[in-house]
Formats: structure tokens, sequence, C-alpha cells
């Protein structure tokens, strides 16, 4: 970024003993780490312990990876039952946790029940002493379901420390994963840039009106990140946060990367031209970056037994839902004036371009969500003359990376794909934009709907161009007037997706911090133009 499940179920309030397993852990010492942020000491104090909490990635209707990090080398053990009491468990032998992966490491469930409640708790054995194991840190997820009827309810948005914004105690910390957690999601879709790799949190920032915003800070949060060392500490630093931790161990996630992971507007073979960095090849810190993310985050395909390596993915919902997760960074060309007419790499390259096609046209699902970490229509600059995202602000044909959007459009539209739309976050502001032919210089294509939100936590920043070349038109935009307002002055944003199982309608609704709706948008299953 250039700016710098239906119905309610008790189910997640089952996550009582969940959300109180993962907070009652002892995080190590942090400096500015105010006391409410702190966990209480572990009573078991020569056992391991999985301080950072659980979650769980990638669900299916039969399978999920569970996470968790040790203090320590520990071997990793899964329990899994249909209540929490865990009666007539399942267990899972994970892997080793050392510091190969950080003491990071990543469990796959298989063979569950579909369209079930599963609890589960994380045991860490001590490697040389397995009979010592530490204290369980509990969760629970749902499975996909197998029946169209189950209703699905999902939330998304991305952006998260971002600007300096960090975790303010004062301010009840990442307070909007608290919100979002009592919505009973089936599962959340990060849209990327889950740190903020080349923003360093400060101990306190002054407020316009002269308040102070006091961060909790690390060591290696004290400067951009170059180091592994110093990557893995950027997404260790989030997870200080009780509300983030009480929150991944109820949603189950489904998560992607952008820029910020990185370093802002980074693209391939990038030299960066940042006086902060001794390390200047973009392509050195992104396989830093890119190995500590797939450490801190269950993700299906960047498991070492996975062989692909790739964040980009489908992710399989049941009858009603298939999620298609972008990588619109990895294999991008170079930021640009952006007015080539012919452009095979673009912003996806082209064999992640066939993929989706491919996957797109094989789908079977009622709805097929678009996870974009960049939006299509708006107009995301990188410097006084280059471009960040799709759009370059010409409304006229389509140019650069324009072209492979358009290829895909055409695709959809010709093989009669029904019931596509694109999610996204990266401009930190939340807004709706409708595509259609008829106000469009480009025609080859069915109308469809792209939503933003965000950020979770971080800097609002003003609101910017239209690009005209697909006709988009912006019934709902809320974003600051001023770059860079802090989470003090300017709510959060999330968005939430209801399908309903019988009638098969999706609502997209755009939640501001405090559950409060902005705009809400139905869908029909099926319907072209809408």
């Amino acid at each position: 970024m250039t700016q710098g499940s239906g119905g309610g179920f008790g189910r997640r309030a089952l996550l009582h003993g969940a959300a109180a397993g993962s907070a009652a852990l002892a995080l190590p010492a942090t400096a500015g780490l105010a006391p409410a942020a702190a966990a209480p000491a572990l009573v078991h104090g020569g056992r391991p312990r999985a301080g950072w909490g659980v979650q769980v990635g990638d669900v299916t209707a039969s399978s999920g990876l569970v996470w968790a990090r040790a203090d320590r080398p520990a071997r990793m053990v899964v329990q899994t039952a249909a209540t929490e009491s865990f009666r007539n468990a399942r267990t899972w032998h994970g892997p080793l946790l050392g510091p190969g992966t950080d003491f990071t490491g990543v469990t796959a469930l298989h063979g569950l029940p579909a369209g079930e409640q599963v609890h589960y708790r994380v045991l860490l054995a001590d490697a040389d002493h397995p009979e010592r194991t530490g204290e369980p840190v509990a969760g629970t997820f749902r499975t996909a379901p197998v029946h169209r009827r189950t209703d699905v309810r999902f939330l998304w948005s991305g952006d998260l420390a971002g600007q300096g914004w960090g975790i303010n105690p004062e301010h009840g910390g990442y307070r909007v994963y608290e919100d979002m957690r009592r919505r009973n999601p089936d599962f959340f879709l990060c849209s990327g840039d889950n740190i903020y790799a080349d923003n360093p949190i400060p101990e306190r920032i002054t407020l316009p009106d002269g308040r102070i915003w006091r961060n909790v800070t690390t060591e290696e949060k004290a400067k951009v990140a170059e180091t592994l060392a110093e990557f893995r500490g950027a997404f260790r630093y989030n997870l200080l946060d009780e509300n983030l931790r009480r929150f991944n161990a109820q949603v189950p996630t489904v998560t992607q990367w952008d820029d910020h992971e990185v370093h802002n507007n980074w693209y391939p073979g990038q030299l960066l031209d940042d006086d902060r960095y001794r390390v200047k090849d973009a392509d050195v810190l992104a396989a830093r970056a890119l190995r500590a993310f797939s450490e801190y985050f269950p993700i299906r395909t960047l498991r070492p037994d996975s062989g692909g390596g790739r964040v980009y993915r489908v992710l399989r919902h049941g009858p009603l839902l298939d999620v298609f997760v972008l990588d619109m960074r990895r294999y991008r060309n170079a930021n640009s004036p952006d007015r080539q007419t012919d452009d095979p790499q673009g912003i996806l390259g082209a064999e992640q371009l066939r993929w989706l096609k491919r996957e797109l046209s094989r789908s079977r699902a009622v709805w097929k969500v678009i996870a974009a970490d960049m939006p299509l229509g708006l107009v995301v600059t990188d410097g006084p003359a280059d471009f960040e995202a799709v759009a370059q602000g010409d409304p006229g044909a389509p140019l650069g990376r324009e072209l492979q959007i358009a290829e895909l459009l055409r695709h959809v539209k010709h093989q009669r794909i029904t019931g596509t739309l694109w999610l996204t976050a990266d401009v930190h502001y939340t807004s709706a934009q409708h595509y259609a032919p008829e106000r469009a210089a480009f025609k080859d294509f069915a109308p469809f709907w792209e939503f933003v939100s965000g950020p979770l936590n971080a800097g609002g920043f003003p609101a910017v161009k239209l690009d005209g070349t697909f006709g988009p038109e912006q019934p709902f935009v809320k974003a600051p007037d001023r770059a860079n307002v802090s989470p003090a002055e300017s709510p959060q944003y999330f968005g939430e997706v209801e399908i309903d199982g019988g009638s098969g309608e999706l609502t997209v609704r755009l939640r501001q911090e405090g559950g409060e709706v902005l705009f809400t948008k139905t869908l029909q299953p099926g319907r072209v133009g809408q």
C-alpha cells in the first residue's frame, strides 16, 4: 500500500474454555508490556509453555491445520473431541518444535466430521523429558458443511500494526478482534499486511490533539525487519495481544499476504531505495519474510509436505462457497507507469492466471469469492509516476496489469461462471464498487461487485480515485479526510459475508469497530448483472 455460518450457535460461545486457555499462559518478558497486556504466570514453571496461543487454518469439511509455538524444544500433540470435556478424544502426534522453525509447528488433522464443532487442545511435551507436558491450550472450530442448507458466515479485513500504531493497552489493544469474535464467524479471511515489517513500533506517538498513544514494544520491532529473526519477531509481536490470541483460538483463518510483510510496494527484482535498510535486495527480504510467514500461519500450500510453497490456493467451504486466495505480490512485474499494450506477466503472473481460470471453471460452488490482496479499480500509486495495484488512472481500454484482469473477466463471462465477487483490503478504508460493462471502456465481461475493508489496527487514509476501464461505480465509501489517522481517532473496519443455506442469497455487510453496519448489499445466486 502506497499510503503508508450460519446461525449463531453458542457454538463459538463454547470458547469459554478455549479463550481462557489461550490467555492464561505466560508470555515472554517484553519491554513496554503493560501488566494488563500480559498473561499470568504458568503454574508448572518447569514445563513447556504455549503462551502464544493456538490457531487453526485452511479448514475444510474433513481437515484443518492446528498451529502452536513452544518456549523450548517440545513435541506437539493435539487432541480433538466433540465436546469440551474431551471424552473419547482422538490424539494427533505432531512435529518437534525447535529453533529451525522458531519453535512453531503445525499438526494436520484429517478425517474430521463435516459441519461439526470440533474442540481441540494442544499439549507440548518436553523434547528431553516427554513425560513433562505443559498446560494444555484449547480452542474450537467448525468444519465446513457438506449440505447446501447449512448457512455460512465469514469475515474479512487486513492491515495490522501499520504506520507505527501497535498494541496500545490503554486503547484496549487490538480490540476489533473482540468485535469480530462476537460475530461467531465460520472463518476469517485476512487480506494481507498481517505485519508491517517496514514500520517500527515506537514506545509513544503524540496525536494531533496532544494525547499520547503508548505502544507495547519489542526489540525486533524497534527497526525495520531485515533478518529472519526480525521478521519472526514482527509476526510474534501481534500475538502479544490478548484479543488476537482469543480470536485465533476460536476462529479459523484463511491468510494471504501483501506488501508490508516485506516492504511497502515491493515487487520481485526490486532494489530498495530506503536508507533504513542495509539489505537492499527485495528478493532476499521476501524469501526471509515468506519463511517467517509460513512459520506463523497454518497454510496448507506452505507446509513442507505440500510440495507447492504457494500462497495462492482455493479453499472449498461446502456446496455454497469456494474461496480463491490470490498472491498479487510474488509474481507481478515491476511497478511502472503501467501503460503496456502487451503484458503477459501482469500482477498475477502467467501460471497463477491459468490456475485461477482453471479452478474457477471447475468450481461447482454457488458463490466464488476471489480474495485479492489489492483492489481492481482503485488507483493506488507508487510515487509520482508509477502504480502499485491494477488500475493506473487511464479510463480507456485495458493497459498494463489491466490486461490480465480483462482476460480473466472475459473468461468468467464466456465460461458462464456465476457467483463471483471480489474481496480485498489494502487502502485503509472501506467501500463498495460495482463494475458494469455499460459504464466501461472494456465491455466483454459480466457485472460483478468488489468490497473493501480495513484496516484492523493501522492508520486510516483518504479514498483514492476510481479508474473507468471496468466501469466501477461506488455506492458507498467511508474514509478519513487526512492521511494516517490513528485508531484512536478513526474506527477500524471489517467486512462480513453471510450466505443463507435455504435461499442461497449472499449478504455483504461492511462494519466498523464496535460492530455497527455501515453498508449492506444482498446478491442473488446464479443471477448475472446484479
